[in-house]
């Protein structure tokens, strides 16, 4: 899983990305700090890895991960090229989900590309840029298409009348994804590659000394736009969580306890990103190791099992499967399977979220 961190030069959101991936990307008061997209993969919190190491006597833990890229701010003319846009768009295009950082205080010593503090404003500059860029493709697509529907060519109609949605959409400033749309028609979308389908978090990063207050009125402007758009919104401060994750473990947890933090920024875009891309974790534990996997929610057995290698899925027969917190409860597998809480599930079992599993397969 990939996730593209944009926003408006100065914003933060290159702290953000340094606080979240501990990866060290620059971050400095000036235009286009980044230039070309910082890569940083983070491991996902999963507290349960820990738990299952000790029941199984293990050092080795392999947490599921997300990419992370810190994508170059972007200004307004992107579309057509401005600052970094053919950058900023070729690289947006490659990742599955965006998390857009709006700058919510207000701070003299950090300069504003536009001059004020407007979350709105801010935010309706990149998607325009977006969409601008999404309908010079539509209007292409659109033209093809219909050459093709006029000689019949298979899937022509179903691919027309998704343009037909899309381009009016594009063509008033709206942004793909608030487009409704039946299942096989977001598929069908998807094939586009379109920048504004891309599914998105807001996160508002609001000054030091905002924590634990009532939303500003900058973050109500971006829980505003969101709402309409059936996004998150996570407000933080980029710069308490690049303090946050300087620190040691144990003094971390407690300046988190001190200002009132119950999830660090990590914690939340993690979950959130999950909830956004429909993902969640299975694990598989043993004396060599225990691991989570991600994979798609409703995904069946043989997938699951697809993920550790493609041979489990080809030659799947069975799998054993236990659920976290019943294998923690009886202290062992074997105490487990004794009290009827290991099941034996074939094909059609649709796995959920921290079951560990065993598979059977045959090649």
């Amino acid at each position: 899983m990939k996730i593209g961190v944009v926003g408006l030069p100065n914003v933060g959101k290159s702290t953000l990305f340094n606080a979240i991936t501990n990866a060290g990307a620059e971050s400095a008061n000036y235009p286009f700090c980044t230039i070309e997209p910082n890569v940083g993969v983070v491991d996902v919190p999963d507290y349960r890895l820990n738990e299952l190491a000790k029941l199984y006597n293990t050092n080795k833990i392999i947490p599921a991960s997300i990419e992370f890229v810190d994508i170059a701010g972007l200004v307004e003319g992107a579309s057509k090229g401005e600052g970094l846009g053919n950058k900023f768009l070729s690289h947006i295009r490659e990742v599955d989900a965006i998390v857009h950082v709006v700058r919510c205080f207000e701070n003299d010593k950090i300069i504003h590309v536009n001059g004020s503090i407007n979350p709105k404003r801010d935010i309706e500059v990149i998607n325009l840029e977006l969409v601008l860029a999404d309908l010079e493709t539509v209007n292409k697509r659109f033209e093809k298409a219909s050459k093709l529907l006029k000689v019949g060519e298979k899937g022509a109609k179903e691919e027309f009348e998704v343009l037909q949605k899309i381009k009016p959409a594009l063509e008033q400033g709206i942004s793909a994804r608030t487009v409704e749309l039946s299942k096989d028609q977001k598929q069908i979308l998807n094939s586009f590659f379109l920048l504004s389908s891309k599914p998105i978090i807001y996160v508002a990063n609001i000054a030091e000394d905002e924590i634990g207050k009532p939303d500003n009125q900058f973050v109500m402007q971006v829980k505003e736009i969101a709402q309409s758009e059936g996004a998150e919104v996570i407000a933080l401060s980029a710069k308490i969580e690049e303090e946050l994750i300087a620190l040691p473990s144990d003094e971390r947890e407690l300046f988190k306890e001190e200002l009132g933090i119950v999830e660090s920024g990590l914690e939340k875009l993690v979950s959130a990103s999950y909830n956004l891309l429909g993902l969640m974790s299975f694990l598989t534990a043993g004396e060599k190791e225990v691991r989570a996997w991600t994979i798609k929610k409703g995904s069946k057995a043989p997938q699951a099992a697809g993920k550790i290698h493609t041979d489990f899925e080809k030659g799947f027969i069975k799998a054993e499967v236990v659920k976290y917190n019943d294998l923690i409860e009886c202290g062992s597998y074997v105490a487990a399977k004794e009290k009827g809480k290991v099941r034996i599930e074939g094909k059609e079992y649709i796995v959920q979220d921290g079951d560990i599993m065993l598979f059977r397969f045959n090649v």
